[in-house]
This record gives structure tokens, sequence and C-alpha cells, in this order.
């Protein structure tokens, strides 16, 4: 018997049935954890030194490889996590667009921050030296997958991407409620590296249940940054165990957002109906399993509120829920929910259908006025699923203090006309200082991937407010600075000598 063959196994679960499915995966070992951080510490030089040509083809690799998997890839991901085809197709396309994104990013150089201010010899009283930046990678990555994005937030989700990118090799902890998933991925990046003739530890790999194996890699030496996104509980984790280290590292950790979306007077008058229609639409798309689902609602009392809770009561009545991702997640669910239920100060408006099995839950709809809301601060945690909280305030005074009182939001949106303008312009200073993305006029689940977005938001939104999981400003999370002063210019990186292409600025100004 082989030393894989004595590993304990684990298997996938359906999420719309909760049975076991086969094959069994071998679960890692704290040896395999060591393995993987050796092999990228070793491969982290090599990889890093690659040229933008070179790197950006890998990524293009990957994208490749992924797609040559072909349906057999969409339809393990559908058994396991129970989301639809057309979901699962469109976030396969998502995952190798932020692929090609970045390789677009680093071919154009952008992300190097090169800064050049030459040698002033005879300035007084003092001469300046000659001073060189650039931005490096910062060392290997530990990468969570997520559950609700089994391509797009996993194995060659946006971390993995960005962080290769960077010039970082990447150790992948797979989400145990996708291993079928996770080890199809994890074997087309191999076979890219393979491929693009990349150091062997550029990527690395573990898999199985329970937290040791990824406290171990958070712990392991090696290991300079973390992507991860997940329950807050899991974030708070994580950053606990990379802050007690004896160096400890930065954890980008993307947790928990209730997303406030703001009804503004003239739009609730002119639009309740549809605003409530499309409010639902987004509230239970995926059955609300999103990290920007609208889970709060504010708005002044008056009859335009009561169209557009009328509107969503309704259309939220005759919904039908797809399966959740895990029986965890369910259960959360479920006791949320309850929670407001039974809460005194709130009143349920509506509840969906209850769907077929065992992995459903309805959809919910609650109310309450601001004064209550503002008297429990437990009103305003994230309940992950399709479950929202209307808040009616009195005046546009009461929106902000409800805003104010807020944690930090992956999302604010204002529903707003053209009457809503002066009294919505007051709210944009608020919503900026809670949020990393203010919409106006839409929902806030869908997050593209483009150059100027941020899927970020101050803390526990995300750890660390000023960055982004989304978006080409993503790589800036795995670069660090350095200067190079008086060095000989045979010595210098190619392009901070002179005359080398690309983007930079010297004393100050783009050349």
């Amino acid at each position: 018997m082989s030393a894989t063959d004595q590993k304990p196994t684990f298997r996938g679960i359906a999420a719309a049935t909760g049975e076991p499915i086969e094959p069994a995966y071998p679960v890692s070992t704290l040896a395999d954890v060591d393995a993987a951080c050796a092999a990228a510490d070793a491969a982290f030089d090599a990889y890093r030194a690659t040229d933008a040509e070179a790197r950006a083809a890998f990524l293009e690799a990957i994208g490749d490889e992924i797609l040559a998997l072909g349906d057999a890839l969409i339809e393990r991901a559908m058994l396991e996590s129970g989301l639809p085809q057309a979901r699962l197709t469109g976030e396969r396309g998502r995952t190798v667009g932020q692929l090609k994104l970045f390789a677009g990013v680093v071919r154009a150089g952008h992300w190097r921050e090169v800064r050049i201010d030459p040698a002033m010899p005879d300035r007084q009283p003092l001469p300046r030296a000659d001073l060189r930046l650039r931005m490096i990678p910062l060392g290997p990555v530990a990468v969570f997958g997520a559950s609700n994005f089994p391509l797009a937030f996993s194995t060659a989700g946006g971390d993995t991407a960005s962080a290769l990118a960077a010039g970082c090799p990447v150790v992948v902890k797979g989400h145990p409620a996708h291993p079928g998933t996770d080890a199809m991925v994890a074997e087309a990046i191999q076979r890219a590296v393979e491929r693009c003739g990349m150091p062997a530890g550029t990527f690395g790999h573990v898999r199985g249940p329970g937290n040791e194996l990824g406290e171990a890699l958070v712990k392991d030496p090696r290991i300079a940054a973390v992507g991860f996104t997940g329950s807050r509980g899991g974030g708070l984790a994580l950053m606990r165990l990379a802050q007690s280290r004896p160096v400890p590292i930065p954890v980008y950790a993307e947790m928990s957002s209730v997303n406030p979306v703001v009804l503004m007077p003239a739009a609730l008058a002119a639009r309740g109906k549809a605003l409530g229609e499309g409010f639902v639409a987004s509230l239970t798309m995926g059955s609300g399993q999103f990290c920007t689902n609208p889970g709060l609602v504010l708005a002044i009392e008056g009859e335009g509120i009561d169209a557009f809770e009328a509107a969503a009561a309704a259309a939220l009545s005759g919904h039908t829920p797809q399966p959740m991702l895990t029986g965890g997640i369910r259960q959360a669910y479920a006791k949320g929910t309850e929670a407001l239920a039974g809460h005194a100060a709130v009143r349920q408006i509506a509840c969906g259908l209850a769907g077929d099995g065992v992995a459903t839950e309805a959809s919910r709809l609650f109310t309450t006025d601001a004064r209550g809301f503002l008297g429990d601060p437990a009103l305003g945690e994230e309940v992950f699923g399709a479950s929202s909280l209307v808040v009616r305030c009195a005046d546009l005074d009461e929106v902000k203090r409800v805003l104010r009182g807020l944690e930090g939001q992956l999302t604010a949106t204002i529903q707003m006309d053209a009457a809503d303008e002066a009294a919505a312009a007051e709210l944009v200073p608020v919503l900026e200082r809670r949020a990393g993305r203010v919409l106006v006029n839409g929902w806030p689940t869908g997050v593209e991937v483009a150059h100027a977005m941020v899927h970020g938001g101050p803390f526990p939104s995300t750890s660390d407010g000023r960055s982004t999981s989304v978006g080409s400003l993503a790589i800036d999370r795995f670069l660090r600075p350095v200067c190079y002063q008086d060095m000989p210019a045979a010595m210098l990186p190619p392009e901070l000598r002179d005359g080398a292409e690309g983007p930079k600025l010297v004393d100050g100004v783009p050349a």
C-alpha cells in the first residue's frame, strides 16, 4: 500500500441532496503543507525574475487549460455547489477573463510603479543621491478557496491570478465543499506551469476538511501573505494567526457586508413597484449567497415605501429557492432569519416558497423602524442568504444616522431620480466612509472585472479597506516598494536603467 493510499480521504457532497459524491480525495497532511511551502519558496526567485511576456503568457495558458476542461468542469461544479449551469458557465468566463486582465496588466508594466529621481551632485546645501524605485513581489502567497464562487474566487480565482501576476508563487487551500472542481482546476494550473516552463513550485495545492491545514499554511514562515474570501469568523481567525507569527504577514480577507440600499423619495414615488421587483431579483439571485447581496434597505416613511414593500412582498412570495451551497450555510441562514423573525422590533413582510428537498431555505423579508434598528447593533449583521431588512426612517437626517452607525461595507447603493439629486449628494460623503463601491440606480450583486472596480471596503467587510480583491488594483496587495540608491547601472533591475522602456515617473513627471 502506498503512502497516498494510507491517507484519510474525503468526498464532496451534492448540494441538492446531501449525498456524498465519488471519487474520494486524499486529505493533505501537515507534511504536504510543508512541502508545498518549501517548493513555493524555492521557486520564488526564479519565478519573480520571469519577464513580463513569459508571465503574461503563463496566466493566459491557465485560462486556456481551464477552458479545455470543457463541460466536465461545469457539471462537477453544478453537482457540488447546486448552482445552475448558466451561472457557472458565466463564472468560468469571469475566471478566464480575470487571468487575461492580469496578463494585460503585467504586459503594460504600470504595476512596477517605476520612479527615478536622478542624482543632483551640485544641489545646495546638500547633494541628492540617485534614487530609483520599483515594486517587487512579497513572496509565496496562501490562497483560500471560497464556497460561493467555486471558480472565480477559488483555486484559479482573483487572488491566485493577481498573486501570480505580481510574481508570487501560490499555495491554494482548496475549499472542502467542492473538492472535485478544485482538483480539476488545480490540475489545469499545473499543466500550464509545465507547458510554460515555470518553476515547479510556482503553484502548490493542499486539500481537506477542518482547520488544521489552513492554520499550518498561514503559520508557515515561508508564506508572505494570505488571500481569503469567506465568513467573518474565518477571516478573523486567519488574521489572528498571521499577527501571532514571529514575523506577522498581511491577510487580505473579504468577510461580511449587508450592502445598504437607500431608496430616495422621488424614485420611490415614481417607480416604487419596479424597485421592489428589481430588489427581489437581486436579493434572491443564487439564493442570496453573494457577498454583495442587498441585506439592508433604507427609505423615508410614506406611500412610496408602502408600494415598494408590497411589490417586493408579492415578488418574494412566489420565489422558489435553489439549493444552498452547504449544510452549514443553510443552518446559519435559518438561525439568522429565525432570530430576525423573533425580534421584538422586527416584523416579517414576506416569505418565499420553501422549495424542494432538504437543501433549500425560503427567502425572507423583514421590516423595522430606525429607532428599533439603532437600538440593537445585531440587526446590522449579515445573514448570508436571501434575507433582507427594510428600515423605515422619519427623514433624511435619520437615514444619515443609520448609515453612520453601520459597519464597513463592500457596497452602498442609492436609488434616485433627478428630483432626489440634492438630497442624495448629501449622502455620498457618508457612504464613501462606509463602503468601497457606491452605486447609483443599480443593484450591488454583480461585480465587473475591470480596472476601476473596487471589491473591498472598510473593516469588517474586508481586513484592509485600502485593498480590492477584484480589478487590476488587486495586484498591489502582493507587492512592496524597494528603493535603489546610487546603484551602478549594470546592477540595476532592467526597468530602472536609463533608457529602459515602460511607464515611469522621472522627478515626479511621467516620462
